[in-house]
């Protein structure tokens, strides 16, 4: 389905280091049959949970933030990315039950879809993660350069990116048969330069959209940790457990996964160790867990990007209350509203402003 992820076929041979003449054809039905199994109920629980939380948080954005800062301009892209990803989930379900029944053209598209969701996704918490040190680390600076057309105009560049990224997955995606003699689709090279896109496509993962985003992330928020933890904030304990969480999940959604992509590499590139039925059996059971792992990261991102925040949390309140009252239950939180637009950079100077209400 990916230029970052393998074919996972019967057309898996075994490396012999007897004979080289001869090669043996991997019995991976099982492996296949718990992908067709397990897949489609982890793709149809992320839907509906991405769907739920992202559209809670589209609706809170409109009705009541109005979109009047910078945070607010990079949720609703993460939101429209997280939205977007989701879309795409039903149909993969489809493919791994009943084949792609959707035809070629559908194949492209919701491939470049898939693809473009994804990529911008990781980007976007970069991106978010980056504002968020800048904002409590340097609040000064920040206060120069945090502008709302500056944030859109990020947001522009992380989409044009994705778009860039996904154009040969859009181009190679195509229909063909499958194990089962029913459609699927996947991305088909050309025979003379296959092997190198797949290996462009593994390590684009591992190192584009993995470790560069994660080291980034670390670095901004161990400095963002240090600056709560040195200032005199009330909540600051509670902020560093949203910190920590937040790397910790990152991690946890996406490491596996690509540790499992690296690991296709090495059978891409003939290493002998990985050539053999039981490694490739391994590896394909790995790789249906660690991607349905990875790819629910979409429905976490609701709950540490907005709903952790004081202003959400807010609103979320007001609307639980309209809509099932019961008194003694949802009763408005004792604190002082703060707004991101303050009146001059002085301000600004303190740090400790910025480590409850932002983070």
């Amino acid at each position: 389905m990916s230029t970052a992820e393998p074919e996972l076929f019967t057309d898996y041979y075994d490396y012999n280091e007897t004979d080289h003449d001869l090669v043996y054809l991997c019995e991976n039905h099982e492996t296949n049959l718990f992908g067709a199994k397990f897949t489609p109920v982890w793709y149809s629980i992320s839907f509906i949970l991405s769907l739920v939380g992202n559209a809670l948080v589209l609706w809170v954005l409109v009705r009541y933030e109005k979109l009047s800062c910078v945070t607010d301009i990079f949720i609703l892209n993460l939101v429209a990315s997280d939205l977007l990803f989701a879309f795409s989930l039903p149909f993969w379900a489809v493919d791994h039950t009943s084949g792609w029944i959707f035809g070629k053209a559908m194949c492209k598209i919701m491939s470049a879809i898939f693809f473009i969701a994804y990529y911008s996704g990781i980007m976007l918490l970069t991106l978010m993660t980056v504002d968020r040190y800048f904002t409590v680390v340097h609040p000064v600076f920040s206060f120069r350069i945090r502008k709302i057309s500056h944030a859109v105009t990020a947001s522009l560049v992380v989409w044009g990116v994705s778009i860039s990224v996904t154009i040969p997955e859009m181009i190679f995606s195509d229909i063909e048969v499958n194990w089962e003699e029913s459609f699927s689709c996947v991305s088909r090279y050309p025979p003379e330069s296959a092997h190198i896109w797949s290996l462009l496509g593994y390590y684009q993962q591992n190192l584009l959209f993995f470790l560069f985003p994660f080291a980034v992330i670390v670095f901004c928020y161990c400095r963002i940790l240090n600056t709560v933890i040195r200032c005199k904030a009330r909540k600051k304990h509670k902020t560093v457990k949203v910190i920590l969480c937040i790397v910790v999940v990152f991690f946890l959604c996406w490491a596996p996964y690509n540790v499992v992509i690296f690991l296709f590499s090495l059978v891409e590139l003939q290493v002998p160790e990985f050539l053999t039925c039981e490694m490739n059996n391994h590896l394909t059971y790995a790789f249906y867990i660690s991607r349905s792992i990875a790819y629910c990261h979409c429905c976490l991102n609701p709950f540490f990007y907005a709903f952790a925040g004081t202003r959400f949390r807010k609103h979320l309140t007001k609307i639980a209350s309209k809509h099932f009252p019961y008194k003694g239950i949802y009763k408005q939180p004792k604190y002082r509203h703060r707004s991101h637009h303050l009146s001059s950079s002085n301000e600004y100077s303190n740090a400790s402003t910025f480590c409850t209400s932002y983070l």
